[in-house]
């Protein structure tokens, strides 16, 4: 294992290889759901992310050899860590803009820009040669993105706080809508108004924060419920 954590071709091609594999496989699963930012995305950061650091490991190593004459005469310093600190801001402005503001006051991306940044890091320490650590980390984001997503969505279908957006015919049903939620035993936390338009036209909608009674109904029970009033067009459950 000495060769690979020497600054060496085939410890360079080595931690490419790495970087690129493990980003490959956090791009895999995200591209299965058919995220913005999949398979290949996450293989080149994760790969470039590598290849920056290897140019820090280049620098510090021609100027302990061939360039040494050359750094004692000008007096010339090295920071091995500035070009891993640019690659994580970097790619804090690429994940950023994964981020985007959805209809009905919802945010999504953050998975996907969390898991950009996450992908970027791993390309680091592939860099830096943590082999060990690469792969235990890996493990790791394996089991938060993809093994803990169904747990997370089960966790939240039991939750008793939830938001919903409604869609009526007109601004007076929204009381109606209201009193019958009451009506259910749920409390209802806020509510914001929208319109939404739809064939040139606007019609009139609600977010609505909600939580039901420890005996009350599920939250699919609840939407149901909401769905089959007269007044309403539209049910959602808006998740975040």
């Amino acid at each position: 294992m000495e060769l690979f954590h020497e600054f060496n071709i085939l410890s360079v091609f080595v931690r490419l290889v790495l970087a690129m594999t493990a980003g490959g496989i956090l791009g895999y699963g995200r591209s299965k759901k058919n995220r913005a930012a999949g398979l290949r995305t996450y293989m080149l950061i994760s790969m470039a992310a590598c290849l920056t650091v290897l140019l820090g490991c280049y620098d510090f190593e021609m100027l302990k050899t061939g360039w040494a004459e050359i750094a004692a005469e000008l007096g010339m310093k090295f920071d091995a860590s500035r070009y891993a600190s640019q690659v994580i801001t970097g790619i804090g402005f690429l994940g950023a803009g994964t981020i985007l503001s959805a209809e009905h006051q919802q945010v999504s991306g953050l998975t996907t820009a969390i898991g950009l940044f996450a992908s970027a890091i791993t390309g680091l320490a592939a860099g830096m040669g943590l082999y060990t650590t690469v792969l235990v980390v890996l493990l790791l984001l394996i089991f938060s993105i993809e093994v803990m997503y169904p747990v997370e969505k089960r966790l939240k279908r039991r939750m008793r706080q939830f938001t919903v957006y409604v869609e009526y015919e007109n601004p007076r049903n929204l009381a109606e809508i209201i009193d019958f939620v009451k009506e259910k035993n749920a409390t209802i936390f806020d509510v914001d108004i929208e319109r939404t338009k739809k064939d040139d036209e606007h019609w009139p909608g609600a977010i609505i924060v909600l939580r039901l009674a420890k005996e009350s109904t599920s939250h699919s029970e609840m939407m149901t419920s909401i769905a089959e009033l007269s007044c309403v067009h539209a049910v959602k459950e808006l998740v975040s």
